[in-house]
């Protein structure tokens, strides 16, 4: 984190100055705005929190709720979730709070004696080492919490407007804000009442039955298994030795039992299998009684027994995937007359079993995509079509998770003996880590992605997949650290500049002349698109990393556009030029030719492109075709 370049501050410097629309922001939902996000859910805070940074964005979150959740059902946070809290400045905090899964133990009926359990594998939870994150279970309400914290913290001071239920909508892009949104206050005094507003982008973030999605005619598209789970957040005495360690429980004839630790060191959640639902029970499964769930769950896990001390939370439900036919308002036979206003998010558009933990996760992403783009379109520096990208990308998403979770899930419900062997379920776990870790998303080519003409510059660094984090050393100060985690969800796109093998100070050096056209060239993109009177990093923050380890960087030597003059004061930032480790090189963990690379990181930290260091030309066209014209 920088700070003190504003001038000197002795408090939080988490908590950033107000600016823009955080100077007068009204306390009250005022009549006008630029985006409404209905439902204060992963999905809605990720999206308000992504865009509290754009200063000149006048954004509300509605919530029908009188105040923030206190119970949460979802729980389980994936690595790619942790690396977007280091975004957002809060990972290190919620790890700390939370359970962290290092391990998952898989539990088969025994051979010799099939009422019984024993423990049959035991599986790291993340065998490849893919992530220097943690896998975490915590309440979601603490995570919304953190959202939230940022999102006031930010300079748009922004805060959930509780009390208020989405109704319906119209449009009329005749209108400055062309959509009338009408609202239901269902707390204080005016509770009943209805309230017509009006904004530019409606965002529905409110869960499965969305009233958004409603309004604009979206289709959940899929089916639902006849097959119940009951789940409860139980605090238990009990004599089974992985009570604190997540397990796969496969009972011979019972059922089975997904178990989850919680955060705190008491709390454990189960999942506990209640076999096939008949088709044609109108939902009475979900009528079964606690006691009912409890009993099971004691005959899955005999020998041993689970006693109930106290219950924070349970419910009862039926598998479902579905997958919402269009995350937005236009039609694909539309979609090059007409851009959207109006976006479903998170449970909105795609609902599945909780068995492989990726509502939430996915719900963020959704969220951050999302989030960055409205941002960069009402600053006025992207056409309002670079908003069709959002449904084109996270489409694909959802029916990928739709298609894992629903092998994940049956291999949960299923019995030992239709398995291949009793081990299958642990193998098939490690084999697809990747994916629950959310590190599998790669977006197709677009507007926003190259095709892969030159990924051989850097294997590691995956044209459509999420920037990964290795260490470097900083020249300025020599500090080893991980340079994804100095990306911050600021709405900045990141310019990696990865160097070749000649010297940094030899006049060949093509990390250097690459600069040299960044920081002054008029076909540039941070000379077109910064603008004028604005800080040069202001939108493009520019990193250079030097092949060489840092005693042969001359710092002062690196072109300016390295060295950026930033902030009232114009003090030159020296943190931006970076060295190679002699015992951890990024080049060669990434697989980062000799000839070095630029990669391109968008805002929500996937990458846009890898070009070689004189693609100067390739460069400037990835940029025009995304940015409006600003000087």
């Amino acid at each position: 984190m920088q700070f003190h370049h504003h001038g000197y501050i002795s408090t939080d410097p988490r908590v950033k100055s107000a600016a823009g629309v955080g100077l007068d922001r009204p306390d009250e939902l005022p009549d006008t705005m630029d985006v409404m996000i209905v439902g204060s859910g992963p999905a809605g805070m990720t999206t308000a929190a992504t865009l509290s940074s754009y200063q000149d964005v006048h954004t509300r979150l509605v919530e029908r709720r009188d105040g923030r959740l206190v119970l949460g059902q979802a729980d389980g946070i994936q690595a790619r979730s942790v690396e977007t809290f280091d975004y957002f400045g809060f990972a290190d905090e919620i790890t700390n709070e939370a359970y962290w899964l290092t391990e998952m133990n898989f539990w088969n009926p025994d051979e010799e004696n099939p009422e019984n359990i024993v423990r049959t594998s035991r599986t790291l939870d993340d065998p490849t080492g893919i992530s220097e994150f943690k896998h975490l279970i915590v309440n979601q309400a603490r995570v919304l919490d953190y959202f939230a914290e940022f999102a006031e913290n930010s300079p748009t001071r922004l805060k959930p407007d509780y009390g208020y239920e989405f109704v319906s909508q119209t449009i009329d892009e005749d209108q400055e804000y062309p959509i009338e949104v009408t609202l239901k206050l269902t707390a204080g005094p005016q509770e009943g009442e209805t309230r017509t507003v009006r904004t530019k982008y409606l965002v529905g973030s409110e869960g499965a039955h969305s009233p958004v999605r409603k309004s604009i005619g979206r289709t959940p598209i899929g089916d639902k298994s006849d097959h119940a789970w009951g789940v409860m957040d139980v605090l238990i005495e009990s004599d089974f030795p992985d009570i604190r360690t997540k397990c796969a429980i496969q009972s011979n004839d019972g059922g089975s039992i997904l178990l989850i630790p919680r955060e705190g060191g008491y709390l454990v959640r189960f999942y506990v299998d209640l076999g096939d639902v008949d088709p044609n029970d109108a939902g009475a499964v979900r009528k079964t009684p606690l006691e009912e769930i409890i009993r099971t769950a004691n005959n899955i896990l005999h020998p041993y027994t689970v006693e109930v001390k106290d219950v924070a939370w349970w419910s009862v439900y039926e598998v479902g995937h579905r997958v919402t036919d269009k995350f937005d308002n236009v039609d694909e036979d539309e979609e090059h007359e007409k851009n959207p206003r109006i976006f479903v998010t998170g449970d909105a558009c795609h609902t599945h079993s909780a068995k492989a933990g990726q509502g939430m996760n996915v719900s963020i992403q959704d969220g951050f995509n999302l989030g960055w783009k409205i941002g960069q379109v009402l600053s006025g520096y992207s056409d309002p079509s670079l908003l069709h990208t959002y449904s084109g990308e996270r489409q694909e998403v959802a029916q990928n998770l739709i298609d894992f979770d629903k092998k994940w899930s049956s291999l949960m419900a299923a019995k030992p003996e239709d398995l291949p062997s009793k081990n299958y379920v642990a193998e098939f776990y490690e084999k697809t880590f990747e994916f629950p870790a959310g590190f599998m998303t790669e977006y197709k080519p677009s507007v926003l992605t190259t095709d892969t003409t030159h990924q051989d510059l850097a294997k590691g660094y995956e044209i459509g997949k999420r920037f990964k984090s290795t260490k470097v050393s900083r020249v300025s100060d020599t500090n080893p650290l991980q340079l994804g985690h100095l990306h911050e969800a600021d709405g900045r796109w990141r310019i990696y500049v990865f160097g070749d093998d000649k010297a940094p100070n030899d006049a060949a050096n093509k990390a250097n002349t690459f600069g040299e056209w960044l920081g002054t060239n008029a076909n540039s993109p941070v000379i077109k698109y910064t603008r004028e009177g604005e800080d040069i990093n202001s939108v493009f923050d520019v990193k250079v990393i030097y092949q060489q380890p840092k005693e042969e960087v001359e710092l002062m030597e690196t072109p300016q556009i390295y060295r950026p003059v930033v902030g009232p004061f114009q003090i030159t930032d020296l943190n931006q030029v970076f060295a190679t480790l002699a015992d951890d090189s990024i080049y060669e963990d990434r697989e980062i030719s000799s000839d070095g690379a630029i990669v391109v990181v968008r805002p929500d930290g996937y990458i846009s492109t890898v070009q070689p260091l004189d693609a100067t030309e390739a460069i400037a066209e990835l940029f025009d075709g995304i940015f409006t014209q600003q000087n």
